[in-house]
């Protein structure tokens, strides 16, 4: 086979293609993203809705309404947009004209071609349930015609705990992240974006490291100073005292002198948590927190180009950027992870160990272990 599938899903459905199996073609499309094109300008003047619009097959005459996955997504364009779909969703469209066909793929070595009677759509309903009842949040994906090597994927691979965590790619810069309506949803909810002026100052902020509270940043910069003065890690008691004393000595107020003492406390029970679970080893430490910035602003740049913030070149360059700020600040992936996830657990997690540190703390694990990982394959320096 002189084609490479982009993805999993794409060879999957090639090999089923290949042994004639449509019942084994169904089940791959129920557990996959699916993806509706619609010009953009029709998107934005009416954003509930979704037209899904019929096209002719020249070679067969046959009307069929057109799904992707997301391996077979055309080029990013400006103009032209994808929500997000899933079989279950396509099964409970209108499908009263007869003369319709699903097809997903059209024109590719992976098309497949549906049949959409009701007995035919109950069936995706069915395997689509089946699915959701076997998915996994984590997952490791990669493009195979996307990055794998370079100041690009090298960025790329700074953003992968997101990426593991929402099931999509690591080394994708392109059409979609997630559907156009969706992404331009959570970027506004989450944070205040609605523009391309938006973006650029959140991502200006994540770069200069200034989007996450700069308190964790000084504990940790008083013990590296520490550490280098005397050589070796300091004791508890003169890091806390030294951090919670130059503050004083500045004329902070007494709360922000007494939350600098638990927060190194609290920095210390995080690590001591990480080394039981291997974030860190034995005898680890985090040196920053700036990785958490870094690592979202790899996202953000992706996030922008799939809601159309911002244009490839842009987004390429942001993640890039990216990457550079993290090799200079650390000195391998695992303490890179340490920092993400110190950086993540401080501002979100208060001692829970609940969703921010399970999902940072899984994704760690696959990309440390897994043989295909970009961090096993992808030299720090």
């Amino acid at each position: 086979m002189n084609w490479v599938p982009p993805t999993h899903v794409e060879r999957q459905l090639y090999e089923a293609g290949q042994r004639g199996d449509v019942h084994a073609q169904l089940r791959v499309l129920a557990a996959a993203e699916l993806f509706i094109g619609q010009a953009r300008h029709e998107v934005d003047a009416e954003a509930g809705i979704v037209r899904w619009r019929s096209a002719r097959d020249p070679m067969t005459g046959a009307w069929y309404r057109p799904l992707f996955t997301r391996g077979m997504l055309p080029p990013w364009h400006p103009d032209w947009v994808f929500h997000d779909a899933t079989l279950a969703w396509a099964a409970d469209d209108d499908w009263s004209d007869l003369r319709l066909w699903l097809a997903v793929n059209p024109g590719s070595p992976v098309a497949v071609h549906l049949r959409t009677s009701p007995e035919d759509r109950a069936l995706w309903r069915r395997l689509h349930a089946e699915a959701a009842e076997h998915s996994t949040d984590e997952r490791l994906t990669a493009l195979h015609t996307g990055p794998l090597f370079g100041p690009l994927a090298f960025g790329l691979a700074c953003g992968a705990h997101l990426a593991v965590s929402n099931g999509v790619p690591w080394n994708e810069v392109g059409t979609v992240y997630r559907g156009y309506n969706s992404q331009r949803r959570t970027l506004r909810e989450s944070w205040g974006i609605t523009d391309h002026g938006g973006w650029q100052r959140e991502t200006e902020a994540l770069l200069d490291y200034s989007n996450s509270p700069a308190e964790p940043e000084y504990a940790l910069r008083v013990r590296e100073q520490l550490r280098k003065g005397i050589g070796e890690l300091p004791p508890a008691d003169l890091w806390r005292e030294t951090a919670a004393g130059s503050l004083q000595d500045r004329g902070a107020p007494p709360a922000l002198v007494a939350k600098m003492e638990e927060l190194v406390r609290r920095i210390m029970r995080y690590e001591a948590r990480f080394r039981a679970d291997g974030l860190l080893p034995e005898d680890g430490w985090v040196t920053t927190a700036s990785a958490y910035d870094y690592g979202r602003a790899v996202n953000l740049a992706r996030w922008g180009l799939s809601a159309r913030y911002c244009h490839p070149q842009q987004a390429e360059q942001t993640i890039v950027h990216a990457g550079a700020l993290a090799k200079a600040a650390y000195s391998s992936w695992e303490s890179f992870s340490a920092g993400y996830t110190l950086g993540r657990v401080l501002r979100f997690d208060d001692e829970e160990y609940g969703c921010f540190y399970e999902s940072a703390l899984a994704a760690h694990r696959l990309l440390t272990d897994d043989e295909g990982s970009p961090w096993r394959n992808i030299p720090w320096r």
